[in-house]
Formats: structure tokens, C-alpha cells, sequence
């Protein structure tokens, strides 16, 4: 059994190879400029976009009064083995009225109305600070990576200890804090380990991905794969696009049209069910310039007038669809969102890639251009009373909503699939 660690001197922290157990240390660092490269990069796969140091770099200095970050190198034996990192985000009372006031209308008990009034008093104060292995800026799981010679049990018993041990170390337990621990295709093994660090397990929003045929190369060819309803609407889709200029945008286009592509982002931002951080005007400049031919940003332009974008990671054989921006007002009009959908699987085909990751939300019209889902699961502890009384509602909020799965493909193909 893996023992969990004691906490230790706040100044002590950041020393080289503090012990764990059973031969494994591990050293923390509260910067990416401040990791050990090398050792980083021993366990980080070169197409691995989100666990790479400038990207991590990147993401701290978007949010440097929001987002706090810790970044764990696992050894064994004095040989790197693993890496954890873990964001820490304030969250204000106001963010949980609004939550509570959409979640928790029936519950009556006095201590969730007198905190109901707590919340309308303090609008502005921190409420909670949620410690989250992974990454709450996207979906999927990009908390840990370890060595194939690490199996998934042992890995799972290592972060609960790191994750447990730098939440204390942080003085999480002396705020109403809770712990986060995201995004999963199947349950962490063995789960009573996770059962044992009080951790409740929750399904959010599915990962909607379009698993691109072999042997198809082009969008027309893949649109043949439909059903005649669906290559029909693909057709009318694709007609209402008609005029639409599909532009790369590079660092100069990016930088001439940063007021246009983030009034789209925020467009869709605006209308978010959960509003964790939002990026600044920069982003996307400077995500091409740090990954100039892993990441793009497609502009979508009638005339000279920019009305949506997308962008996206190509990441090994997939494409990891980002953020996009549209305009709501001529959205209908051109079938922006959906032409946007097909652009993604277009650009993905003809680099010869053989999936798409979508993301999650919107998963009902996502379905209809081939998209299926991949369901996550989070786990999520509450560290005091209050947090734990929020946790309810909280999981409530993020729990998926009823959507039809719709499949596009022709009979024939879905028997072969």
C-alpha cells in the first residue's frame, strides 16, 4: 500500500527529489520556466501540444493574477518516471449564486438559504479555490503521463498522493477549497484507492470525436459515406456556405484582425454554461507563433468581413479542434457553425489524419457530421463543509444534459463499424 506523504515547510517545497515511498521521489516547481527540461521531456511525447513547456508557459502568463499553477516530476530510482500538474483557480461568490440559484431552488434546508444570503453580501470575495490536477481550460485527460513501466495502478496511487499532499501544502483545507481530478475514458484503477481520498465520481459533457475512414481522403469522398438525409443536409450546409473565403491565418493576420477574432471568441464565451477563464486578446497570436506548424486558425470571410473562425492542434494522427468565434447574427444565414464542423474534418482528411476531436458541447450537432461520443468521468472531494455542500449542485450543473445521438452514416457502414 502506497503511504500518503506529510506536508512540509512552505520553503522546503521546491526541493530536488523529495521522498515518497517504495524508491519514488519527486521534485515540484510552481513555473514551466522553472522545470527540470530535460527530465520533462524524458516522459513528454513530442506531439503531446498540452503537456509541452511553452504551451504551459503560455497558459500562466494569460492568467497571471488567475491561475496558479504546480508541476511534479515523478522518479524512481532517481530516474524520471512520471509527471503530474495541477491549476489552482479562485472562484468569487457571485459565480456560485448564479449556480445556486439554477441548481438548488427546491432545497429549503436553513443552512442553504442562509448561505444563499452569504453569496448576495459578497459578490466579489473568493469563495473557493479549486486545486485541479489537469487542465480546466480543455477537455480530456491532461493531468498525468507516466512511463509504460508504471502500471495504472501504481500511477493512480501516485497522484492521489501528489495531488493529496501539494493541496495541503498549499493551505488549501483552511478555505472552502475542493479538489478536481479530470477528464476520464474509463475510471482510475484501482478505485478504492480513490474511494479511500473521499473523492466522488462524476460523469461530465461527453468528448465528441469523428474516427475518419480509412482510405478516404477528401471531404466529398467522406460526405459519400452518409445516408441520403445526411449527404442532402451536408449539400444544403454546404450551399449556405457558398461565398464564404476559408483564409490561414498567420501571426501578421492574427495580429491586423486580433479586435474581430476575439469579439467572435467572446461571442461564444458569452453563452458558455460554465465560465472558468477567459482568454486574452493574445491568445491566438501567440499560440501560432509558439506552435507555428501545429497549430492553425482558420478565418471565415464574406468579403472583407470576418464572421467566424476555428482553430486547432494536430497532434500526432488527430486534429484537436480549439476555440472558435462566429458571428450569432449571420450564423443561420451561411450554417457557420456546422460549415465549421466540416472544415475541421476537411482540413483533418487532407493531412491525412484519422481523427477529430471535437470537444465536448453542442454533441447533438456534432453527431450529425459523424461525431460519436467518448464519455468522461471527473472526481471531485470537498474539503470543508461548505464546499461539500456546494459539491451537489456543483455536479448537478456539469452533469450532461438529454441529447439525441444522431449517425449519419449509411446501414451498411455502421454493420462494418
Amino acid at each position: 500500500m502506497f503511504s500518503f506523504c506529510k506536508p512540509i515547510k512552505d520553503k522546503k517545497r521546491f526541493l530536488p527529489e523529495r521522498e515518497l515511498d517504495e524508491g519514488f521521489t519527486f521534485t515540484l516547481f510552481d513555473k514551466a520556466d522553472h522545470i527540470r527540461l530535460a527530465d520533462w521531456n524524458a516522459i513528454v511525447k513530442s506531439d503531446a501540444v498540452f503537456f509541452n513547456k511553452d504551451y504551459l508557459s503560455l497558459i500562466e502568463h494569460c492568467y497571471p493574477s488567475r491561475l496558479e499553477t504546480r508541476y511534479a516530476i515523478v522518479y524512481h530510482q532517481h530516474i524520471p518516471c512520471g509527471i503530474i500538474y495541477f491549476q489552482i483557480i479562485d472562484f468569487e461568490a457571485s459565480v456560485f449564486g448564479d449556480l445556486l440559484n439554477e441548481e438548488v431552488g427546491v432545497i429549503t434546508s436553513k443552512r442553504i438559504r442562509l448561505f444563499e444570503h452569504y453569496l448576495d453580501k459578497s459578490g466579489k470575495q473568493i469563495l473557493m479555490r479549486l486545486f485541479t490536477c489537469g487542465n480546466n481550460l480543455i477537455s480530456g485527460r491532461y493531468g498525468f503521463l507516466f512511463k509504460d513501466s508504471i502500471n495504472e495502478q501504481l500511477a493512480t496511487r501516485l497522484v492521489l498522493c501528489l495531488t493529496d499532499l501539494v493541496s495541503r501544502e498549499e493551505k488549501l483545507r483552511g478555505t472552502i477549497s475542493a479538489t478536481l481530478i479530470k477528464d476520464f475514458e474509463h475510471p482510475l484503477q484501482p478505485e478504492s484507492a480513490v474511494e479511500e481520498q473521499k473523492f466522488v465520481k462524476f460523469t461530465v459533457e461527453p468528448n465528441m470525436e469523428v474516427n475518419l475512414p480509412a482510405g478516404i481522403n477528401s471531404l466529398d469522398g467522406y460526405i459519400q459515406t452518409f445516408s441520403k438525409k445526411y449527404r442532402n443536409r451536408a449539400k444544403s450546409i454546404f450551399k449556405a456556405g457558398t461565398g464564404l473565403e476559408v483564409r490561414d491565418l498567420d501571426t501578421n493576420d492574427l495580429k491586423n484582425h486580433q479586435v474581430a477574432v476575439y469579439r467572435l471568441y467572446e461571442n461564444i464565451y458569452k453563452r458558455a454554461k460554465f465560465k472558468l477563464l477567459k482568454l486574452p486578446p493574445v491568445y491566438f497570436e501567440s499560440c501560432k507563433r509558439i506552435f507555428a506548424e501545429r497549430f492553425f486558425v482558420l478565418g471565415f470571410f464574406k468579403g472583407d468581413e470576418l464572421v467566424a473562425f476555428c482553430s486547432g492542434f494536430v497532434m500526432g494522427d488527430t486534429m484537436e479542434a480549439h476555440y472558435i468565434g462566429l458571428n450569432y447574427e449571420v450564423n443561420k444565414m451561411y450554417e457557420l457553425y456546422q460549415n465549421i464542423l466540416y472544415t475541421f474534418i476537411e482540413r483533418a482528411l487532407h493531412k491525412g489524419l484519422r481523427k477529430v476531436n471535437f470537444g465536448r458541447t453542442a454533441a447533438e450537432i456534432k453527431s450529425t457530421v459523424g461525431a460519436v461520443p467518448q464519455h468522461l468521468e471527473c472526481y471531485i472531494r470537498g474539503q470543508n463543509a461548505v464546499s461539500r455542500m456546494i459539491q451537489k449542485p456543483f455536479i448537478a450543473f456539469l452533469q450532461p444534459q438529454p441529447w439525441i445521438q444522431r449517425n449519419p452514416f449509411k446501414e451498411e457502414l455502421v454493420e462494418e463499424q
